[in-house]
């Protein structure tokens, strides 16, 4: 499946086809390496301890993380439409393993190596968009892009946890897989590789040698995402255990703050194009996420109504970074590096996300949950000053 590029202009249909396409393959990606999280009911009623669960849970998201970067390389220096093309035939193929059967042991290596070659999607859809939209237009197409992993999730939570009950966790997993064969099939036939400079023009050099702008937005994110995840994984059993909300009535609110939150991506990287700067409105989002969080953990401890709202507005700021620093460092990193810079840029925010739960749960159970949501404002507070507004370049 070699990479196929042209130089010329695709036209207004083929552009936005391939963000259809690159979505698309985000999104399913996102059922495969989130989709498990919703098996843990059905392997517990199958006896499986919490832990046991829990390690079939996390086995593709360990394997998301150790295959960023490599990933990132092999779409830098094969082409965006090989990577996606070998990785979602990879991840189809496994997910297809995972789902005929075989002991725990089995199900997570297959678990972890999808994970793995989904991993994929990450760097290369989202240099499809930088590469083929232009700059006016390329924050609200990263938006869009963006909107994946909140739709991915959804469809996961729709779908595996009710086929698992009914018809067991291995059937459950053909929805990642045929979602990623879906991908496959619209990837090959829509997307193309994006232009490359030539090499020999000096576009291949190292990005991070020239100046700290690409490590500041890692650092950036690295921060945000503390918020973000402190407010995914606690808003529900915060509404139920300290709102007394049903289970359902909770669901459902956090169902439509994540709707709300994919909306707000679209509507930030627009914002961006229209200001002609990625770097100001990332600013603004870590003031206004810092300001929120801070509410939030007021009015939790008073026990205001208002709480709810400022859950809802926080679900929304605490990703609305995510497209803009993403966008920026593909930007910054040019054809040749971009890969590399998302594979690294998604590995930070991977460890960072993978330490809040623990340590946030450790916050709640002696701090309570709105000091804890409180402390969630000083992580945007210390990344507002990061943002390298400065050292932006005009986009062109």
């Amino acid at each position: 499946m070699p990479a196929t590029a042209v130089t010329a202009d695709p036209g207004t249909l083929r552009r936005w086809s391939m963000l259809g396409a690159s979505t698309l393959a985000q999104a399913a990606a996102a059922i495969m390496m989130h989709g498990p999280a919703f098996l843990i009911p059905a392997l517990h009623a199958d006896g499986f301890s919490l832990a046991e669960a829990g390690l079939v849970a996390a086995a593709p998201t360990v394997g998301v993380m150790l295959a960023l970067v490599a990933w990132g390389a092999v779409s830098d220096r094969y082409g965006e439409r090989f990577a996606l093309l070998w990785g979602l035939a990879a991840t189809t193929a496994l997910g297809a393993l995972a789902a005929l059967g075989g002991g725990t042991g089995v199900l997570v290596v297959t678990l972890l190596l999808a994970g793995a070659a989904a991993a994929s999607t990450n760097a290369a859809s989202g240099r499809v968009v930088v590469g083929w939209f232009p700059p006016a237009r390329r924050g609200l197409a990263m938006g869009i892009r963006q909107m994946a992993q909140p739709v991915g999730v959804g469809v996961a939570a729709v779908s595996i946890a009710v086929l698992a009950d009914r018809y067991g966790v291995h059937a459950a997993l053909w929805v990642p897989t045929l979602a990623c064969a879906l991908a496959l099939v619209v990837v090959a036939l829509v997307v193309l590789d994006p232009p490359r400079p030539d090499p020999r023009t000096g576009g291949s050099a190292n990005p991070y040698r020239r100046d700290r702008f690409l490590v500041r937005v890692h650092g950036v994110s690295v921060l945000l995402v503390v918020p973000q995840f402190l407010v995914w994984t606690f808003a529900l059993v915060w509404l139920v255990q300290a709102r007394s909300w049903s289970p359902a009535a909770a669901g459902s609110l956090v169902a439509a703050a994540q709707l709300a939150g994919a909306l707000g991506r679209i509507a930030a990287g627009h914002l961006s194009d229209v200001v002609g700067s990625r770097m100001r409105p990332l600013r603004w989002v870590a003031v206004a996420a810092a300001a929120v969080m801070a509410l939030l953990g007021l009015a939790a401890g008073r026990g205001w109504a208002l709480a709810v709202a400022l859950l809802v507005v926080a679900t929304v700021l605490t990703v609305a970074d995510n497209g803009l620093a993403f966008t920026a460092v593909a930007e910054r990193a040019g054809a040749t590096w971009s890969g590399r810079a998302l594979g690294v840029q998604n590995t930070a925010q991977f460890l960072a996300a993978s330490a809040v739960p623990p340590l946030a749960g450790l916050a709640v159970a002696h701090l309570g949950y709105a000091a804890t949501f409180a402390l969630g404002a000083l992580f945007p507070v210390l990344a507002a000053p990061l943002v390298p507004v400065e050292g932006e370049r005009e986009l062109s």
